[in-house]
């Protein structure tokens, strides 16, 4: 029988493929497990429901996304200075939080259950940087990364394809079905993070190549930003589009289909996100391959940049009737996901490493989705009340030209500004190893 002594001593010991590889399918299976407890709502239609004049999906929906965005921004404090040791029973505290507030958003009716969606979103903002401060910091974070980034792609659409099979095929009430998903992945999700809690912390050799990763506190955190403020904010424009696109696409995904003519399709989120999912992580693992932290960083960002030009592209040869619109939601799905993965797993892990700054990457993610998911929620509120006329598919065309017009000057911007303040750094550098001589 495996002990858990044995299990972390095996771990320790073993070469790096067998490590990426577990660190790989932990970080996978715990999070799609996650995502059960959050995106099979998004697969409900709630069709012909309506409170106080406004549809019962937006208010179920913009009500989850004001938990996690709460979430978010609690998480800044409490991710940025989590302690190791206290990881593992936090993100279970967080999901059990998560689960019983589906059940009882299914036992309390409409609209008064909409409350229970708050409740939601709260716990759930955090847990994607615990997870991350399991990987960060290694040679091979991009490829263990890999297994928590790509769920936000294959997952989401996995659980959304049972959740809705749950409705067609075996009848489950809508109301019921989010809390009946998130139970048939209970016991991955405890198993994973098992799992993930024997993952060894980085080693010398990790630290040398990727610096040291630690809590930082509130003065620390302020230092941080105030040294790189130019480039956190350019950083944080083109993320926060990312987020409200990303968001947008996966929370309507649903109704975009329904209107495109797809809304019987069980199976066509799975069948949209696969070659994604497959393509990114080739992309991945092709990064790994750069050792020089600096160029990996400024090779991300032009990804950023690409992703929001295929995003433009794709959407425009939509509107042209040059492709179908399999291939559109398709393609731009890969050009977010392109800008959107970078961000999440490689280009704040390289920045940490090119520029040697002691901290911790869950500070840059917690904070960079904060703002993220702030403007997803002003996006759900402007539709709501500002343009009730304006349907799901036309909006996803005008927030993709959006994201290309960001991405395209942000980015920009970006390469330039951070090439730059390291060009500086190493000037600097050459100038104390002068004067020490």
């Amino acid at each position: 029988m495996l002990t858990s002594k044995a299990l972390k001593q095996f771990l320790q010991g073993s070469n790096t493929v067998i490590f990426v590889i577990f660190g790989w399918c932990v970080a996978f299976i715990t999070y799609t497990s996650t995502y059960a407890f959050r995106k099979p709502i998004t697969a409900a239609i709630f069709e012909d429901m309506e409170f106080w004049g406004i549809d019962y999906k937006i208010l179920v929906i913009t009500s989850q996304v004001i938990g996690y965005t709460l979430s978010k921004f609690i998480g800044i404090k409490i991710v940025s200075e989590l302690q190791p040791a206290n990881r593992a029973m936090l993100i279970l505290k967080l999901i059990g939080a998560a689960c019983l507030s589906l059940l009882l958003f299914a036992i309390v009716p409409p609209p008064y259950n909409i409350a229970f969606m708050i409740l939601n979103g709260l716990p759930l903002g955090m847990v994607w940087g615990v997870v991350f401060t399991y990987l960060e910091g290694r040679t091979t974070t991009e490829l263990l990364a890999a297994g928590l980034s790509t769920t936000q792609i294959f997952s989401s659409g996995v659980v959304k394809s049972v959740g809705k099979t749950m409705t067609i095929a075996y009848g489950v009430p809508e109301i019921w079905m989010p809390f009946l998903t998130g139970i048939i992945f209970m016991v991955p999700l405890v198993l994973g993070v098992w799992l993930l809690n024997h993952i060894p912390l980085p080693s010398p050799k990790d630290i040398e190549q990727r610096t040291l990763r630690k809590p930082m506190n509130k003065t620390e955190r302020k230092k941080f930003v105030s040294t790189f403020f130019t480039g956190v904010i350019l950083l944080l424009a083109v993320y926060i589009l990312l987020t409200v696109y990303r968001d947008f696409r996966d929370n309507f995904s649903a109704d975009i289909w329904n209107a495109l003519g797809y809304g019987d399709d069980a199976m066509i989120f799975t069948q949209t996100e696969t070659p994604i999912f497959i393509g990114m992580l080739i992309i991945i693992a092709l990064m790994m391959k750069i050792k020089n932290n600096m160029l990996a960083f400024q090779i991300n960002l032009g990804l950023i940049l690409i992703g929001g030009l295929m995003i433009g592209g794709f959407t425009f040869a939509f509107q042209s009737q040059i492709i179908s619109p399999f291939l559109w939601l398709t393609g731009v799905g890969f050009g977010l996901y392109l800008g959107y993965v970078p961000f999440n797993i490689m280009l704040f892990e390289r920045m940490i490493a090119a520029f040697k700054y002691v901290s911790t990457v869950g500070f840059l993610i917690t904070t960079a989705d904060a703002f993220g998911y702030l403007g997803s929620l002003t996006l759900m509120i402007i539709k709501n009340f500002g343009s009730d006329n304006l349907s799901y598919l036309n909006l996803m065309i005008y927030l993709s030209y959006a994201v290309f017009a960001v991405s395209l000057v942000g980015m920009c911007w970006s390469i330039f500004y951070f090439y730059h303040k390291y060009r500086s750094k190493m000037q600097m550098n050459v100038s104390l190893q002068g004067q020490l001589g």
